[in-house]
This record gives C-alpha cells, sequence and structure tokens, in this order.
C-alpha cells in the first residue's frame, strides 16, 4: 500500500468538499479548485477527514494512488491558506519592480524584461530585489516562479541570477592562473 495514499488529509474549518462523476471540487475561504480522479481511485470524506482508496492492487492504480492524494491534499491546502514561493535576484544594478499587474525586471539586458502573470497568481516585489509569487493552486505558483527564474537562471561562476529563497548554487573555480 502506498505510503503516502494511506494518510488522511484533515479537513481545515470553512473547507467542504464534494465528489461527483469522477471529479473532487474543494471551496475554502480563498476560493474553489477541483481535480479529475483517475479511474480506479476513489476519494470520500469520513468525519472531518478524507480518505483516498483504491479498487484494485493492478500497478497503473497503485501508481496514482499516492499522487492523487498528494494532489487532492494540495487543494485542501491551497483554498484554506494558500502557497507562495519566494524569489531574490543576485546581480549589481538588477532589479524588479511592479508596474500595476506586470512584473518589470532589470536584469543586465539591453532591454527590461515584462511579465504578466496567469489569472490566479499573485506577484509583488518586497523591494527591488525580492519577489513573492501567491496563489491557492501549487502547480501554478510553482510555474510562475519557475518562468520568472527563467529568465535569467543563477549562474556557476559569480552567483548572479534569479534564484529561490534558500537555493544553494553550487560554485565554480573560475580560470587557474598560470
Amino acid at each position: 500500500m502506498s505510503r503516502i495514499g494511506r494518510k488522511l488529509i484533515d479537513i481545515p474549518s470553512g473547507v467542504s468538499l464534494s465528489v461527483d462523476s469522477g471529479k473532487v471540487n474543494v471551496k475554502g475561504p480563498k476560493g474553489e479548485l477541483s481535480v479529475d480522479l483517475v479511474p480506479g481511485i476513489d476519494v470520500s470524506v469520513e468525519d472531518s477527514s478524507i480518505k483516498v482508496t483504491r479498487q484494485s492492487d493492478d500497478k497503473k492504480t497503485r501508481a496514482y494512488h499516492g499522487m492523487m492524494r498528494a494532489l487532492v491534499n494540495n487543494l485542501v491546502q491551497g483554498v484554506s491558506s494558500g502557497f507562495e514561493r519566494q524569489l531574490e535576484i543576485v546581480g549589481v544594478g538588477w532589479r524588479a519592480q511592479m508596474q500595476g499587474k506586470t512584473l518589470i525586471m532589470n536584469l543586465g539586458f539591453s532591454h527590461p524584461v515584462e511579465y504578466n502573470p496567469p489569472e490566479g497568481v499573485e506577484i509583488t516585489t518586497d523591494g527591488p530585489t525580492k519577489i513573492t509569487v501567491k496563489g491557492i493552486d501549487k502547480q501554478a505558483v510553482g510555474h510562475t516562479a519557475a518562468v520568472i527564474r527563467g529568465f535569467r537562471p543563477p549562474e556557476p561562476y559569480k552567483g548572479k541570477g534569479i534564484r529561490y529563497v534558500g537555493e544553494h548554487i553550487i560554485r565554480k573555480a573560475g580560470k587557474a592562473g598560470a
């Protein structure tokens, strides 16, 4: 049995869950999310917790058991508390600022880089070198943070670039002098 799939998901107060026709819908104080169930996986509500079970023990169903439990858990966590990723910019003269809903970054290119976040994702700047990405959908928040990091990923020689807060960049030695 899947170690992740066996765990029960606690339902926080203010969150309601409904399962109908192969789809799990979760409503909470921050919004509403849904996910399609994989055939062979069942979701049931028992007391104040959610249980994810599988109908058979074939290889494909076992593979999806833990994944579906994690997806439902992300829905519950997203509508109750939300998700957040923080990025920092390292580089002389490199900075970011918000202009309306558009993130404008000066990253050493000849032009500023502009990025409009997708629907349901909010970007804020805490100073010129700190970017915070927030939202209720974990996948959308992570993808948006990865796209922003991809404009100037950290390079291994000086460590300049956009990195996640707390990310460790493995540094390389430069040219060896003769």
